[in-house]
């Protein structure tokens, strides 16, 4: 058996969600739009779903665009806001806020990139020297980092780019379920989630707009999610949605409580181990999330040969893993790149107890014993 400790990467389906999607693959199979009672019956759960979403999050339920998943969510939300200004983000974004950013740079677009700390946290007296020197139309940064699981000072961020008349929007996809999130008080205009960081399933996400923003579609057709989203909902996946999102509210404050627990257990254990680094430690992370490195040992290697000992967990960013290339969020970090190879994500989850701990950490001292040089050893010993 495999322990799973790569949750920022993806969650397991709850049982209940796939209770509830179910029906939707079968029998009520109608096509929202439709005027018939099939149609009815799927337009009923679509808006149910949306309010379990809105409800969530503390927002009205028109503000709910459903969306294929958090990279289309980021995609509407960079490419949507028209506007001569410039676009600003955060060196650590996820590449689904960088890519399409890059993207809009190559037309024209002037793009600024938000400086982060040793910690991964913005440098909030660059941000606003960028603000304050240019018309700025929408800033972009995530309120916990996929990699580092570092949270962001989000309402403080909202008040310098209200400050200089910018939006704000944000990609809070890690932190739902793990911390609270309200749309009003982070201060923020756009939000991204998406559905399968919160046990719900792949293929549907959200962004959650204000409604005072204009924003111009991506995807033109049948005007279905208010004109800003065309083509037929996938109505199973967006109930599926509705109904991970309602169990993370309940379960949100508990989950917290136990997940930071068994992270310092973690923590603990690993500060005994030679040459490892735990990144951006002094700052506020997510309660399941650890990014560390093993001086020495490639972090891809290391990954590999847990994961034949029964442990499954990430080398930097599941999205960015196969290349080689060091981690961009630790590059802004201004981690040496022989370090930054080195790194390993464990992002911990609901079915995480003590004892899959112990057994992490036993056999990672036996893979470094196994794969690390001998002189670092030595130094380290």
């Amino acid at each position: 058996m495999t322990i799973y400790f790569d949750h920022n990467a993806t969650t397991p389906v709850d049982p209940a969600v796939v209770e509830a999607m179910l029906p939707y693959f079968t029998r009520l199979f109608g096509n929202p739009s439709s005027v018939h009672g099939f149609g009815r019956e799927a337009r009923q759960a679509v808006d149910h779903a949306r309010q379990q979403l809105a409800d969530l999050l503390s927002v009205h339920a028109t503000q709910v665009i459903f969306t294929s998943g958090g990279t289309e969510a980021n995609n509407l939300a960079i490419e949507g806001v028209s506007g001569n200004g410039a676009l600003l983000v955060s060196a650590i974004e996820h590449p689904s806020v960088l890519l399409p950013a890059k993207k809009m740079a190559g037309a024209g677009k002037r793009l600024l990139i938000a400086a982060v700390d040793a910690l991964g946290q913005i440098d909030f007296e660059r941000l606003e020297q960028m603000l304050a020197a240019e018309d700025v139309d929408l800033v972009s940064v995530m309120l916990a980092n996929n990699e580092t699981g570092v949270v962001q000072d989000l309402p403080r961020i909202a008040v310098l780019a209200k400050r200089y008349g910018a939006l704000l929007h944000s990609d809070v996809a890690q932190a739902i379920g793990r911390i609270e999130v309200d749309f009003a008080a982070l201060g923020v205009d756009m939000m991204t989630l998406s559905g399968q960081k919160i046990n719900g399933p792949k293929g549907i996400g959200a962004l959650i707009v204000d409604r005072r923003v204009d924003i111009q579609p991506l995807l033109l057709g049948g005007g279905q999610e208010g004109g800003l989203r065309a083509g037929t909902e996938n109505v199973a996946a967006i109930v599926g949605l509705g109904v991970a999102a309602e169990l993370a509210g309940q379960r949100q404050p508990e989950r917290q409580q136990t997940l930071t627990a068994l992270r310092l257990y973690l923590e603990s254990a690993l500060r005994q181990l030679p040459a490892v680094t735990i990144f951006a430690e002094a700052a506020e992370r997510l309660p399941n999330t650890t990014y560390l490195a093993v001086a020495g040992i490639d972090g891809e290697t290391l990954a590999m040969s847990l994961a034949e000992n029964g442990c499954a967990l990430a080398s930097g960013s599941a999205c960015a893993s196969g290349g080689r290339a060091p981690s961009h969020v630790l590059q802004a970090m201004g981690i040496a790149p022989e370090l930054a190879v080195c790194a390993l994500r464990i992002s911990l989850g609901d079915s995480n107890r003590e004892q899959d701990i112990d057994y992490f950490i036993a056999t990672l001292r036996a893979q470094i014993d196994a794969l690390m040089p001998s002189d670092w050893l030595a130094v380290s010993c």
